[in-house]
């Protein structure tokens, strides 16, 4: 059974807390607290717990969330329809990757499995259909196939989260895989 959907209000302090536990955890790493995320939130400690009830609860909305937004702007960019799509989501999801960089290892070092793998899995719909625009437009050679883009994108997320790529390697490393997509 699905949970009741949240009250207007509630929804908009959970959105609050997730912006500001971004924040926190970016700034302060693992000493971050819940109650700085609360103060920051404008939001009672007790209203955080309420929504999440532990720290890996949080962090792991987090990442959920993140995964959301770059699922809706797959499917944005695909109705977009400009055959380059591909090229700008693929650099855009390795940038995100390495700004959950904080986010990230406070959950691995909480013991939660979060390899970019099932992250990037869950994009599948949406990297079909830019991969098949892209294709339509001779954007990508015809050859190129779904699991491969998602391999490429899961390595190089992993290279820039797990290895801290400066934002100039991250901008040349995926400048180089996106050229072995092009004809």
């Amino acid at each position: 059974m699905s949970e009741p959907p949240l009250r207007a209000d509630a929804r908009r302090n959970r959105a609050r807390i997730l912006a500001a536990a971004v924040e926190v955890f970016d700034e302060h790493g693992t000493s971050a607290s819940t109650e700085e995320v609360a103060r920051r939130a404008g939001v009672a400690v007790g209203t955080v717990f309420r929504h999440f009830p532990t720290k890996a609860d949080l962090l792991a909305a987090i990442m959920k969330e993140l995964q959301g937004r770059l699922a809706a702007r797959a499917e944005t960019l695909a109705a977009e329809g400009d055959p380059a799509a591909l090229f700008t989501f693929f650099a855009e999801v390795v940038e995100r990757a390495a700004g959950a960089r904080t986010v990230v290892h406070l959950l691995a070092a909480d013991g939660t499995d979060v390899g970019v793998a099932p992250q990037i899995a869950g994009l599948g719909e949406a990297l079909d259909a830019l991969l098949a625009r892209a294709r339509e437009a001779g954007a990508v050679r015809a050859e190129v196939r779904l699991d491969e883009v998602i391999a490429l994108l899961t390595a190089a997320c992993h290279g820039a989260l797990a290895a801290g790529w400066t934002p100039d390697l991250r901008h040349r490393t995926v400048t180089r895989l996106l050229d072995a997509l092009r004809p």
